[in-house]
């Protein structure tokens, strides 16, 4: 299948502790354009491809957002590292808190869980390109909303490096959608 290198993707060296950026990279973790529904969502539709080109693209962006949930991972880790009770309830992850302690769970940044309502799929692999090209678009979006949101480089660079990976996955999703397009298949 693929090989894993116990190194991130991008590296995360984040030193300041910032729990409020922390609650809101939680979206990109279990949120409904997050990491983890891409993962999903292009691994599970890899199997209605109607050749292997579909089949290895979709497995490729596939494992690699799984690569990305690492990196929202560590960001999130990092960000919260050294969080005191008092801290972490006045930041709004209390509840979070109270539930997972300093674990993480996919969840979006207002502690809905994550949910398979994310998952798109429609048994037709052009319906199921389009909308991985807007799931790439939204995740793009929020990416730049969270750098809206910080000026810190150190959250800055991964934030920045993630949102390029979606521009460039929206364009292999487009060159797929136009390949079949073009050849009918």
């Amino acid at each position: 299948m693929w090989k894993y290198e116990k190194k991130l993707e991008y590296p995360v060296n984040i030193t300041r502790k910032d729990l409020k950026m922390a609650k809101y990279i939680l979206t990109q973790y279990g949120g409904p354009a997050g990491e983890l529904a891409a993962a999903w969502q292009y691994l599970d539709q890899r199997y209605n491809m109607p050749d292997d080109k579909g089949k290895a693209l979709l497995t490729d962006i596939g494992t690699e957002e799984l690569a990305h949930v690492e990196i929202i991972s560590a960001m999130l880790y990092q960000l919260m590292r050294g969080a005191t009770i008092e801290e972490l309830k006045d930041a709004g992850l209390g509840e979070h808190y109270a539930q997972f302690g300093m674990d993480l769970f996919p969840s979006d940044s207002f502690g809905n869980p994550f949910s398979m309502t994310y998952i798109k799929v429609s048994g037709d692999y052009i319906a199921d390109i389009e909308s991985d090209m807007g799931a790439e678009q939204r995740a793009r979006a929020t990416y730049e909303h969270l750098m809206d949101m910080t000026d810190d480089p150190e959250v800055l660079a991964p934030l920045s490096f993630l949102r390029q990976r979606e521009i460039i996955h929206y364009e292999r999703f487009k060159e797929l959608r136009d390949y079949y397009l073009k050849k009918k298949i």
